[in-house]
C-alpha cells in the first residue's frame, strides 16, 4: 500500500502543475523544496537522538537488532520498534495492533537519514494497521527523528539471532513469509552486544571474530586518544588482539579490533570495560603528541576498515 507522502501538497509529475495553485510546474516549484531536502547533508544525522551510537550500530553493523522507540507529543502513546531490516526492505510496517516497526537499514537513502526516517516514521503513524509503508520522495518539511523521538527516553537495544521478530504473534505467517524467513536467518551475521560500553558488538565474519565499537567522540580528539594508547601499548583488548583500524559512519568514527580466534563475547567484556577507563583517560590528557604518539596517529589515520 502506498500511503501519500504529503496530505497538503501531494506529489505529483514534475511537468503538471503544481497541486499549491500557483500556477507553476510542480519541478519549479514544491517539487524543487523536496529535490533541495532530499540534496541537504547532515554530518551527524543522529545527533542529540537518546542512543546516538546504537543508532549507527543498527544502522551499519548489527545484522538482526530491534530497539523500542518513544516518541513524544500527539503520539507518545504509539508503540514503535526500531529494526535493523524489514521483510523486502519496507521502510516500516504496521502490525494489526498498530505497532509500528520502523527499518533503519533502507535503499534509497538522501544526505540526511534522520529525516528519511523521520518521513518514513510519520508516514507509518497515519498508515491503516496491517499495511507494510512504502514512501514516495521526502518533502521539504518532513519531520526528521529528533522532532518525533523523546530526548530523554531510553533506546535499548535487542540483538536477535535471527529475523523472527518480522512474524507477528497476532496472526499466522505464510508460507512465503517462512521461506522469507528462512532465507534471510540464513545471511545473518551472529552478533552480541557487549554491556560494559555504548555501542560495542561482538562480530564474527566469516572465521574473524571482532569487536566494533561505535564512538561518540569527535574524530580528532579520539585518534589522538587512541594514537596514546597505541604508543604505550594499551590499545588492545588482550593478548593475540590488536586494533584493526576504524570506518566513519554517520559522522561517527568505530573502532575495529580483530580477536583470537574462538573468542566469545562474554570474553572481552571485561577487557572491553578496561579499555573504555583507559581511553577515558587519554581523552582527559591535552598534552601534545609525542613523536612516537604523531607516528601511531599518523598510521591509525590510514588504517581504513571496510564494512562488510
Amino acid at each position: 500500500m502506498i500511503v501519500s507522502t504529503s496530505v497538503e501538497i501531494p506529489v505529483v509529475g514534475p511537468r503538471e502543475p503544481c497541486p499549491c495553485g500557483s500556477g507553476k510546474r510542480y519541478k519549479i516549484c514544491h517539487g524543487k523544496k523536496a529535490r533541495s531536502a532530499g540534496r541537504q547533508y547532515v554530518a551527524r544525522p543522529f545527533q542529540g537522538l537518546p542512543g546516538e551510537c546504537d543508532w549507527v550500530a543498527l544502522r551499519e553493523i548489527v545484522s538482526a537488532a530491534t530497539a523500542t522507540v518513544t516518541l513524544t507529543g500527539e503520539h507518545a502513546e504509539r508503540d514503535v520498534v526500531a529494526a535493523t531490516i524489514l521483510p523486502g526492505a519496507y521502510a516500516a510496517m504496521v502490525r494489526e495492533s498498530g505497532q509500528i516497526l520502523l527499518g533503519l537499514q533502507t535503499v534509497g537513502a538522501t544526505g540526511d537519514p534522520s529525516a528519511d526516517l523521520g518521513h518514513a516514521l510519520s508516514t507509518a503513524l497515519a498508515a491503516e494497521p496491517g499495511t507494510p509503508v512504502v514512501v514516495g520522495p521526502r518533502p521539504a518539511d518532513a519531520p526528521r527523528l529528533q522532532d518525533l523521538v523523546d530526548p530523554a527516553s531510553a533506546f535499548d537495544v535487542t540483538v536477535h539471532s535471527g529475523f523472527d521478530f518480522w512474524i507477528d504473534p497476532e496472526s499466522e505467517p505464510t508460507a512465503q513469509d517462512r521461506s522469507l524467513l528462512e532465507t534471510a536467518n540464513e545471511a545473518v551475521v551472529p552478533t552480541a552486544r557487549i554491556p560494559s560500553a555504548e555501542a560495542a558488538y561482538w562480530c564474527k565474519l566469516g572465521d574473524r571474530d571482532q569487536v566494533r565499537w561505535v564512538m561518540p567522540h569527535d574524530e580528532e580528539p579520539l585518534l589522538n586518544a587512541l594514537a596514546k594508547l597505541h604508543a604505550r601499548g594499551e590499545d588492545s583488548l588482550g593478548d593475540g588482539t590488536r586494533l584493526l583500524g576504524t570506518f566513519r559512519a554517520h559522522g561517527l568514527l568505530t573502532p575495529v579490533w580483530d580477536l583470537v580466534d574462538g573468542t566469545q563475547p562474554e570474553q572481552v567484556e571485561e577487557p572491553v570495560a578496561e579499555l573504555r577507563k583507559r581511553l577515558a583517560e587519554a581523552l582527559a590528557d591535552d598534552a601534545p603528541l609525542t613523536g612516537d604518539e604523531r607516528r601511531a596517529r599518523a598510521g591509525l589515520a590510514n588504517r581504513q576498515v571496510t564494512i562488510r
